[in-house]
């Protein structure tokens, strides 16, 4: 093989990834363990920088690849296994909520996994073909939402606008606000969590911990718009940062945790009575992000049923004044 380094773009499909994803990927036989070593000493460079395995990488931009042995060779390209269901195509483009030639913004419905992942076959990712609506470019994620989250998903229709996208959301020039019910009553109205979050190790699925040694910075704004008593309360939810499960995370850290929410929560995240209260109550109400074409993009996400069900339940109003209009996080 060649001494040579190699430079490789990532392609539109991949979407917006982790780093280390990606390498799984398109190169399986290489070990995280050796990978990580290539990326300490710089072997490894995306767009001519450093760069950690957990760091996203999006189309368009060059990944430096050192020689590799043939036992960790490229892999094939991955390709869209599964066809589309009439009834699959139906459901996506109901849920668009926004379309351009660079953008489509749908209201994610909850239980819909966005990208796969261990036992996970069906998911938004592997459905993207029903978006075309004419292109012969598939649309792209450019970021993420949990499988039981709700609401604004933000998708990229071009390669120019997945890397314009993807920038966007690193560099925190979107704005997403999130609505929650959560079990009891926060000691205050509204705040500030600046708390630090580690991931924790195992098979049981993504989760997070509260650390300050070890974890990543995290922020989270937070206002209570209504509540009853000191049994729940709907909060309104501003992530400054966007780490796995953050709002789910915070919102148990500060003894109100999201109804619904097993993992968080546990038994506290329940409320007998309240319908739907084993369902996660949690949904990505808006976003206000740079267009790649110009100006800013601004979408609100109705709420999903199950939620709809619960403002009923508790009388909360349709809709609310954005409670952080005048914040400069």
């Amino acid at each position: 093989m060649s001494d040579t380094p190699d430079t490789v773009t990532v392609a539109g499909e991949d979407g917006a990834v982790r780093l280390d994803r990606w390498f799984k990927r398109h190169y399986p036989a290489l070990s995280h363990s050796r990978l990580e070593r290539l990326l300490r000493t710089g072997r490894i460079r995306v767009d001519g920088k450093r760069a950690r395995a957990g760091d996203r990488v999006a189309p368009g931009q060059a990944i430096r690849i050192p020689p590799l042995d043939e036992m960790t060779a490229p892999a094939p390209a991955p390709q869209v296994l599964r066809q589309v269901s009439s009834g699959e195509e139906a459901m996506l483009r109901d849920a668009v909520l926004h379309r351009d030639d660079a953008v489509i913004v749908l209201n994610k419905p909850p239980g819909l996994a966005v990208q796969g992942g261990s036992g996970t076959e069906r998911h938004l990712d592997g459905m993207l073909d029903a978006l075309r609506f004419g292109s012969e470019v598939r649309p792209r994620l450019v970021h993420r939402l949990d499988k039981e989250t709700s609401g604004v998903l933000v998708l990229a229709r071009t390669v120019a606008a997945a890397a314009f996208l993807t920038r966007a959301f690193r560099d925190k020039t979107t704005r997403k606000t999130y609505w929650a019910i959560v079990v009891g009553l926060p000691k205050l109205r509204q705040g500030r969590i600046d708390l630090p979050l580690a991931k924790l190790p195992g098979h049981e699925g993504e989760r997070v911990r509260a650390d300050a040694e070890e974890g990543k910075r995290a922020i989270t704004y937070y206002h209570v718009v209504e509540s009853v008593g000191s049994q729940a309360s709907w909060l309104a939810l501003l992530p400054v940062t966007g780490r796995t499960h953050q709002l789910r995370a915070h919102c148990a850290a500060i003894g109100t945790p999201i109804l619904g929410d097993a993992k968080y929560g546990i038994a506290a995240a329940h409320l007998t009575g309240v319908p739907d209260a084993k369902r996660l109550h949690l949904h990505a109400r808006s976003v206000s992000i740079p267009h790649p074409l110009g100006d800013t993009l601004r979408v609100t996400a109705p709420l999903p049923r199950h939620m709809r069900r619960s403002w009923e339940f508790f009388g909360f109003p349709d809709d609310i004044a954005d409670p952080f209009a005048d914040l400069s996080p």
